[in-house]
């Protein structure tokens, strides 16, 4: 296979306006991804993001199946495998094993309704590692809206929910609902995920709600900061993703989680060359 077969950007500047919504997607999935991202991993939750994944992917693909919206069923069971978690999953151990549990079944009901789907391949394959140009404008109006209620709750839930992850047992002694936090937080995620599927696909949503955060927090502790940088990390990943994917006939997802993956290894880098420095002086 030649190499242009792969990478080709000749009819650039013909192909970028068909990407308008993809772009304007992949900035609001990076406010939400970046913000949702940090709770994600101060409370612990990285494997619940591919839990809920999964079973938004089935949602997706039997909504596929059967004829309904895809944006809605992908939301149907993302909130579905949130509320299992939020529930039932109080300790850490007992949420590791129902996202266990969970993954296999949402991945295998998901290929089940996709294997029975008769459409197009590439529908079926979008659904697991994105498409470019698959965020058209009702699409777009259902991200907005996601990312609408996402950053308004995150903004009025932010400082009980930072004191709530840090420490549990102080904030439940001065009155701050942690219990009702934690689950409406996991609900939130839940949408996020949801949202992210769309573009990225259901495999591959840690490069988007765990990566930057994670990136963000080898640079900062500070509470301004490491939402700020998350933010940021995911929107490179995301935009340039997008743009390296409009010329080439690659899926998205390998591009955003490569560049998710760099930027996290060179924040390790410099985290790293930070100490050396600390302590040397």
């Amino acid at each position: 296979m030649d190499f242009s077969d792969i990478i080709n950007f000749s009819d650039y500047d013909r192909l970028l306006p068909l990407v308008t919504n993809s772009l304007i997607a992949g900035v609001l999935l990076a406010l939400i991804g970046g913000l949702v991202g940090v709770f994600v991993m101060n409370r612990e939750l990285s494997f619940a993001v591919h839990g809920i994944a999964e079973l938004s992917f089935a949602g997706a693909a039997i909504a596929l199946l059967i004829g309904f919206d895809v944006v809605f069923g992908s939301i149907f069971g993302s909130l579905i495998a949130a509320g299992i978690i939020a529930f039932l999953g109080d300790r850490a151990k007992d949420r590791n094993s129902i996202v266990a549990v969970l993954m296999p079944f949402g991945l295998g009901l998901g290929i089940l309704a996709l294997s029975l789907y008769p459409g197009r391949a590439a529908n079926k394959f979008g659904l697991l590692t994105g498409q470019i140009v698959a965020v058209d404008d009702p699409k777009l109006f259902a991200m907005v809206g996601i990312a609408a209620l996402v950053v308004v709750s995150m903004l009025v839930i932010w400082r009980p929910l930072s004191f709530a992850s840090l420490d549990p047992e102080v904030a439940m002694a001065r009155g701050v609902p942690v219990k009702a936090l934690g689950i409406g937080f996991v609900m939130l995620l839940g949408l996020a995920v949801a949202a992210a599927v769309q573009v990225v696909g259901a495999l591959l949503v840690l490069a988007l709600l765990v990566t930057p955060a994670a990136a963000a927090l080898r640079l900062s502790s500070s509470q301004l900061w490491v939402p700020i940088l998350s933010v940021v990390f995911a929107a490179v990943s995301m935009i340039g993703g997008i743009l390296l994917a409009l010329g080439s006939s690659l899926p998205i997802s390998p591009y955003v989680t490569t560049i998710s993956f760099l930027i996290y290894l060179i924040a390790r880098l410099v985290e790293a060359v930070g100490k050396k420095l600390a302590v040397t002086k």
